[in-house]
């Protein structure tokens, strides 16, 4: 895949610059890197900085004064409700901090540009007809995405862009030339975005609609009703990765949101789980998710339902990684099996986020080994293969297995997949329970390695093994003392399962405490 078209980018500098005091403005100009420039800060009775990609600079060795703050604030547009104002006719951003009594006491100018050129990297997924959804860090480019995207999209679509900051169109009553022949609606309050956005589908019949910066449960639902109505939609929202939105219970509908249901007692065991899983709750609302993570490169789910249920079923992502190298040219290729986070059992047996694994080892010269698991955590089988770097594959038909496992529980009853197994003389292995300790061993003596016990995997499962208590009704579970970096990995832990930890005692005996408040 060859890049489209060459980038372009505009800035409307010197507009910023003006509004600045003098001094501070020669300061920009002799630093001679405007285009690398993201924000200049001013924050009272502190020196101005600017914060530009690779470093930070001091602008003047004067501490910002009131007169300073109003200099700026006399030349730029009025403040709304989010505390935001620009400078008409340009994409530039100023955002002020205020005191108590509402006095301004800092300035975060940020530097707003136009890059023509930069939806190549996935402008057959926005030309597509399918509805997207942007996600990345704040200063990616999400925004910039999104303008260049609405300016492509309106040369042969009708699109109405809903603008609540004025980031996309720039301040001001006429829009920036960025957005192309898309129309602009603003929006009075960033609390009235939800009504704005039905608005423009109910008066402008719009063909595809552009938001920035969906964030509050009010504008989900207002996204899914357009959805349905057959708009395409091209957004952004606050977030990292799919499993980031995933685990946001406000945002969570856009990609279809989470459920707890009940299965069938032979459901769950050919499914290896408790009774109570996590299901999608319904379509998503967007088609296709984009992770932005740098200006460069990008992983791109295309089918966004997919995503969500191998997530919940505890099975490796695998996202498209899309990127650009140093000559422009844009390059498409699979990206290696993400672990997703949903292998632990949560509350009341139901499964929910699980500890982050250790990056993989080495592959050691093992011999792919099939299992089929009766009645065994899926979830904790992988996350067990994973800790001990084995090539484990579960499937589902006993007949291509090279050995089974159960529960000793179910293996007393000698149910018909053990006798089917014990008929074709596949082995079968019996745990005493359904913990990751039991299928740790297990699975060494399956692959024949011995396990060299490391400190910190032996900290982690007491500390796995503590959250599942907690999670279970415990009201609170005493880890064994452990040196600070140690604690700290156990602290995470607990707050990726969205427990209370602390620190207790003195070292060298100082020990985390895990609870559910």
């Amino acid at each position: 895949m060859t890049s489209l078209q060459q980038q372009r980018i505009t800035d409307d500098l010197d507009a910023l610059l003006n509004v600045l005091p003098p001094d501070i403005r020669q300061a920009l100009r002799e630093a001679n890197k405007a285009d690398q420039l993201l924000e200049i800060v001013m924050d009272l009775g502190r020196l101005p900085e600017a914060r530009f990609v690779d470093h930070e600079l001091t602008l003047r060795d004067v501490e910002v004064s009131d007169a300073d703050l109003d200099f700026v604030v006399r030349r730029i547009g009025e403040f709304t409700a989010d505390n935001r104002a620009g400078i008409e006719r340009t994409l530039h951003r100023i955002s002020c901090i205020r005191n108590r009594q509402g006095r301004i006491v800092g300035l975060t100018c940020r530097v707003g540009r136009a890059v023509y050129g930069v939806i190549d990297i996935v402008q057959d997924i926005i030309e597509s007809g399918k509805s997207t959804l942007l996600l990345g860090r704040p200063g990616v480019g999400k925004t910039t995405l999104l303008r260049e995207a609405a300016r492509v999209l309106a040369e042969r679509k009708r699109v109405i862009i809903v603008d609540t900051s004025n980031e996309i169109g720039g301040d001001g009553d006429i829009p920036h030339p960025a957005i192309g022949r898309a129309r602009r609606m603003q929006v009075a309050t960033p609390s009235l975005q939800h009504e704005v956005m039905i608005e423009a589908v109910e008066n402008h019949m719009p063909e595809v609609v552009v938001i920035d910066e969906i964030g509050r449960e009010l504008e989900a639902a207002a996204a899914r009703t357009i959805a349905e109505r057959g708009v395409q939609l091209i957004a952004t929202a606050h977030g990292n990765t799919l499993e980031n939105l995933l685990l946001n219970p406000t945002l969570s509908d856009l990609v279809g949101g989470i459920e707890s249901v009940t299965l069938s007692d032979e459901e769950a065991r050919r499914r290896g789980t408790q009774k109570s899983v996590l299901e999608r709750r319904a379509p998503p609302t967007f088609d296709v998710l984009i992770e932005i993570q740098d200006r460069q490169r990008m992983a791109v789910h295309h089918d966004v339902a997919a995503a969500v249920d191998a997530f919940l079923r505890g099975r490796d992502l695998r996202p498209e990684i899309r990127y650009r190298d140093e000559h422009g040219v844009v390059h498409v290729e699979q990206a290696a099996p993400r672990p997703t986070v949903a292998a632990a059992e949560g509350r009341n047996g139901s499964r929910g986020p699980a500890l982050e694994q250790p990056e993989p080892a080495p592959a050691r010269s093992l011999s792919t080994r099939r299992l089929y698991s009766y009645g065994v955590g899926l979830g904790k089988l992988r996350a067990a293969a994973q800790s001990l770097h084995v090539p484990l594959q579960l499937v589902d038909d006993l007949r291509q297995a090279d050995a089974m496992v159960t529960l000793k529980s179910y293996y007393r009853k000698h149910p018909q997949p053990v006798a089917e197994a014990e008929e074709r003389r596949i082995p079968v292995y019996v745990l005493r329970s359904n913990t990751l300790v039991q299928m740790e061993s297990f699975l060494a003596e399956l692959f024949g390695i011995e396990r060299e016990e490391n400190p910190l995997d032996s900290a982690m499962r007491e500390a796995q093994e503590a959250i599942r208590q907690v999670l279970a009704g415990a009201p609170a579970v005493d880890l064994r003392p452990q040196p600070s970096a140690v604690r700290r990995q156990q602290h995470l832990a607990a707050r990726s399962a969205n427990l209370v930890s602390h620190s207790y005692g003195r070292e060298p005996q100082r020990f985390v405490r895990i609870s559910s408040r």
